[in-house]
């Protein structure tokens, strides 16, 4: 009997991507495949395919029970609440009682690297998830994705016009992975159809500090870049000043600070095995999203 696999988060960007894999990368039927999201109306894409869409909101648990009934295997994609200390946490623990009540046989989560470790400000949301889902005894796979490539599209950009990145990551490293790839290889592991339990560390195939960065992304821009290193107080002024909210700027700094203590400096062949590829080096992926880098 083919197996009804639920995706949470299905309207945001990864879960759009994870869902393309799974339709066509690993040809999974429409009909085994259940999109939920707060507002099904942003799903309209998806049920014109086939795919059932199904209202899952995290601030409302009786709604999670709700569309995780009759599901096999269940993606809890991490959820965008971090403004509130706290609420993110709440809502996963929510969504992973919900799916113990509602007889899930399986639950993937996506979550970060060394989750017990990371100075990174959201870890803790990340490593209480994992053992919530632990504790309910179901099989899982947690997929703790890599930093990925695709933050830098964010203040490169800026970063390029000025010929300088200010970064507070000393010479620590750290391997990136792109979202695609991502996607690619929890896409795999869903269809996989795994009775086992398992945890991945899905990165790339190399670990850069921010020397070798910068010039990555002179070398595929064309245009040049310096790494110019500022302290944790520094950097977080800076982005304040550039008009970010503070907890936004305390995460990108403890994002530093993790890379200057290590804890980024991962390269597994996580993804291969998932997936039979190589992922994507960050040169290829610059090359690809140059317009977007030099606007």
């Amino acid at each position: 009997m083919s197996e009804t696999i639920l995706i949470t988060g299905a309207a945001g960007q990864l879960g759009q991507r994870i869902i393309h894999h799974l339709l066509e990368t690993e040809k999974v039927p429409a009909a085994n495949i259940i999109a939920a999201t707060r507002d099904i109306a942003k799903l309209a894409d998806l049920a014109a395919k086939g795919v059932a869409t199904r209202r899952a909101d995290f601030d409302d648990a009786a709604s999670l029970e709700s569309a995780f009934k009759g599901v096999d295997r269940l993606l809890i994609i991490s959820t965008d609440a971090l403004a509130v200390p706290g609420q993110r946490l709440k809502q996963h623990k929510a969504a992973v009682d919900a799916a113990a009540k509602a007889g899930v046989k399986h639950i993937a989560y996506t979550s970060m690297p060394l989750p017990d470790k990371s100075l990174v400000t959201f870890a803790p949301d990340h490593l209480g998830t994992e053992n919530a889902i632990k504790a309910t005894g179901i099989p899982y796979t947690i997929i703790r994705n890599a930093w990925y490539m695709d933050n830098y599209l964010h203040g490169m950009p800026h970063n390029l016009q000025s010929g300088s990145w200010y970064t507070a990551t000393g010479e620590g490293k750290v391997s990136n992975i792109s979202r695609e790839d991502c996607a690619r290889a929890i896409a795999a592991a869903l269809a996989s159809k795994t009775t086992e339990s398992a945890t991945y560390t899905v990165t790339g195939a190399e670990s850069l500090n921010a020397s070798q960065i910068a010039a990555t992304v002179t070398d595929a821009t064309g245009k040049p870049l310096n790494a110019v290193s500022v302290t944790d107080e520094q950097l977080g002024q800076g982005m304040r000043g550039a008009g970010l909210p503070d907890f936004v700027a305390d995460m990108l700094v403890s994002a530093d600070a993790n890379i200057r203590a290590g804890n980024f400096d991962l390269v597994t062949d996580d993804y291969e095995k998932l997936t039979g590829r190589q992922p994507e080096t960050l040169n290829d992926f610059l090359v690809a999203h140059k317009t977007a880098l030099i606007a």
